[in-house]
């Protein structure tokens, strides 16, 4: 613990600890910058540490306190066999606050790329934040937000190249699953449906996905949940669906096909984070679905046409 530190101090401390530890930075990725309160501290470091175990990186975690303080930071160090890479949680106090950039730039990696996330509040425009000028992705969260729908659908008005949401990250399985669904041959979708419980981000974006991809209406409708419990799309053929109700096991259907039951379990934020981290250019598929959620906006049954179930074949 390193009370009233400066960036070049928690430099020269972070040299000491790896020769003394043998941790040699060479073997790290990237830097993993975590912009977070006190309040989500725990479960975003927990998050980042194990997102780290396949992505080594420098993770450093910054988290505003109180900017009337004297102007003061402080930095915890942790470099060790539990922790892959480095951690370093920067604390920042008084007129600091206002220039975490300042604080964080000083101890980025070089030469490797720098990929910032806010698990919790962000910035309304992620790449015009100063944190956010440092670096080539920004990851947020649009469930954080007090109205998570209207949350994402505002990504698009600032969207840069290198922005995402971890709302379209928890879609992945769902995308693949309705994609395999296409495999053979189905009559032309004609209109769907998405399901989830009240104020879930991931819904309207998956239907915006859906509504570009298969040039069909795609509306987007209440349950009881959790998360995303079903996709129903109806066809020239008849009706595919997907349904999922304990939020681990689901239902694939698909006209003349025997129902399958597939995995498609709610991940956590660790295996969501790693899986962006995985890819550091620009996501053309999500720009083009955030697009159409904020050119279309959140079409719900009953501004659509009627529920797919109520109209297949």
């Amino acid at each position: 613990m390193l009370s009233g530190t400066t960036a070049s101090k928690i430099s020269s401390h972070l040299t000491h600890l790896r020769h003394q530890m043998g941790a040699p930075a060479i073997g790290m990725v990237l830097t993993l910058v975590v912009v977070c309160d006190e309040s989500n501290q725990y479960d975003a470091v927990r998050a980042a540490a194990e997102a780290a175990r396949e992505h080594p990186s420098r993770i450093l975690v910054v988290i505003s306190r109180d900017p009337g303080e004297p102007n003061r930071l402080d930095a915890e160090l942790r470099i060790g066999e539990t922790t892959p890479g480095e951690l370093i949680l920067l604390r920042l106090y008084g007129e600091l606050t206002g220039h975490a950039d300042s604080v964080v730039s000083p101890l980025l990696l070089p030469d490797t790329p720098v990929v910032a996330w806010w698990p919790g509040p962000c910035p309304e425009f992620p790449s015009r934040d100063p944190i956010g000028r440092l670096t080539s992705r920004r990851i947020t969260d649009a469930r954080s937000a007090p109205d998570p729908v209207a949350a994402i659908s505002q990504r698009a008005l600032g969207y840069t190249c290198g922005d995402t949401d971890l709302a379209w990250t928890r879609l992945t399985p769902w995308r693949s699953l309705l994609a395999a669904a296409f495999d053979q041959p189905l009559g032309a979708v004609r209109h769907g449906i998405v399901e989830a419980s009240v104020g879930n981000p991931s819904a309207p974006l998956l239907a915006a996905w859906l509504s570009e991809r298969l040039n069909a209406p795609v509306a987007v409708g209440d349950s009881d949940g959790p998360g995303l419990t079903s996709v129903r799309l109806s066809t020239d053929d008849g009706e595919v669906s997907i349904t999922r109700s304990d939020a681990r096991l689901a239902t694939l259907r698909r006209p003349g096909q025997p129902d399958r039951r597939v995995a498609l379990a709610r991940r956590p934020t660790s295996e969501l984070l790693a899986e962006e981290l995985r890819r550091l250019d620009s996501d053309e598929v999500y720009e083009s679905a955030i697009r159409r959620l904020a050119r279309d906006g959140v079409p719900t049954a009953r501004e659509g046409r009627q529920p797919a179930a109520d109209t297949a074949r």
